[in-house]
């Protein structure tokens, strides 16, 4: 296991509550990656595993009890986790939501990095058999209120819910993501990115220079929607791609043109580390969600033919 040298605070606002949120990552010995609400009093550890993702929402994920003790939007902080090899650690925060920062890995990525890792033996979590999760199956899980709403949502922009996510074993070496995206939106249309792990400081220095800097996005059309059902709340040009209302362009500029589908590599990373450890083998990504993402590793768990676990540097 590892976990940090010192702790790291973290100060910003939650993008779907927009509200101001403080946060303090801790070195732990015991593994696992845990948050705890300090606002609520006598409040459990919540761990940030894949059984334990109390809501998605399309947009983010949620881990614990969405009606008591829960924490929003842990993906980008996941993710930066993962890079910098930490699996141990305890996340004392404020607020319902993690900071957004600027939308991003990076940043949450630079910090510990500054504050060092000790430690160095992964869990690998290695695919054996193939596992699909499709976006169809999430309907059949929804009652008709949610179901509606996911069905609002998807027409108002125009995008067709046929997604999937897919799991497959591969060399047993690497965690492979390809990741697709097709928006009617001009400025986003078709893009596919794809990027490997390998636990090298090269897959970690790919990460940092290519994907990290990624940002969420949306459609400025959608704002007020979303605002009006407690979503997007601390959303504006700082930490959102905001595109215009035809879909042609973006408000603010573009690292990349298809940042798009790279901030969708860094969900996924963030989503995947909830399994408890490095997922070896390859991910395929189709219009995927972070409630896909979450499906797909309760499949990879239901059986344990599909994957073995392995305690490796």
């Amino acid at each position: 296991m590892s976990t940090l040298k010192k702790l790291v605070k973290i100060t910003g606002r939650g993008i779907h509550s927009g509200l101001p949120v403080d946060m303090v990552v801790r070195p732990s010995k015991v593994f696992g990656i845990f948050f705890k609400r300090v606002d609520l009093k006598n409040s459990d550890p919540i761990m940030a595993t894949y059984d334990n993702v109390g809501e998605t929402k399309m947009r983010n994920t949620t881990i614990g009890c969405v009606t008591g003790a829960h924490v929003q939007t842990i993906e980008h902080l996941m993710a930066a986790l993962f890079m910098v090899g930490i699996d141990s650690a305890v996340i004392e925060i404020d607020g319902a939501e993690t900071p957004i920062l600027d939308g991003s890995a990076a940043q949450f990525y630079d910090l510990f990095v500054r504050a060092g890792v000790t430690g160095g033996v992964r869990r690998k979590i290695v695919v054996r058999r193939p596992v699909i999760a499709r976006a169809a199956e999430l309907r059949r899980g929804m009652n008709w209120v949610v179901r509606a709403k996911w069905w609002i949502i998807n027409t108002l922009a125009g995008r067709k819910s046929n997604g999937y996510v897919m799991l497959e074993p591969n060399d047993a070496k690497t965690l492979d993501i390809t990741a697709t995206l097709i928006y009617p939106e001009k400025i986003i249309g078709n893009q596919t990115y794809s990027y490997s792990f390998d636990g090298t400081k090269k897959s970690v220095e790919n990460f940092v220079k290519n994907i990290a800097r990624a940002r969420t996005f949306g459609k400025y059309s959608e704002w007020e929607y979303l605002k009006r059902r407690g979503m997007a709340r601390g959303a504006d040009e700082t930490n959102v791609i905001a595109l215009n209302n035809n879909g042609d362009d973006t408000l603010n500029k573009t690292i990349w043109p298809d940042e798009f589908v790279r901030h969708k590599i860094i969900d996924a990373i963030g989503d995947m580390y909830t399994s408890g450890g490095f997922v070896v083998g390859k991910l395929t990504s189709f219009k995927g969600s972070h409630a896909l993402n979450n499906l797909v590793l309760k499949k990879l768990f239901s059986d344990a033919a599909n994957y073995d676990i392995i305690e490796s540097k």
